[in-house]
């Protein structure tokens, strides 16, 4: 699914216009942005937990030379789905709401 074709639904589901539907996944993540621009994690109550994490400095060899390089530290965003959309995923189950 697209974006577009996100926002067709999520507009057709909420009795939105399309126009409105995208202006507010637009603050949404712009939101989300800014929370994780200042090392904040997010918590989705039914959906799960955004977390910012630091990765730590690490050298790594290249395969082809063999030249070993240093890795600088980062922060990387993650995702922890909660156990109900976990299992709803394993089992193969669809969420058609």
């Amino acid at each position: 699914m697209n974006n577009k074709e996100f926002i067709a639904e999520l507009a057709q589901r909420t009795g939105y216009t399309q126009a409105d539907t995208q202006k507010l996944v637009n603050a949404l993540i712009e939101g989300m942005g800014n929370r994780f621009g200042i090392g904040e994690n997010i918590v989705m109550t039914g959906f799960g937990t955004f977390e910012v994490k630091k990765r730590l400095e690490r050298i790594i060899v290249s395969p082809s030379t063999g030249q070993r390089m240093l890795v600088p530290p980062k922060l990387v965003l993650g995702f922890k789905p909660v156990t109900t959309l976990k299992e709803r995923l394993k089992s193969g189950e669809e969420g058609n709401d």
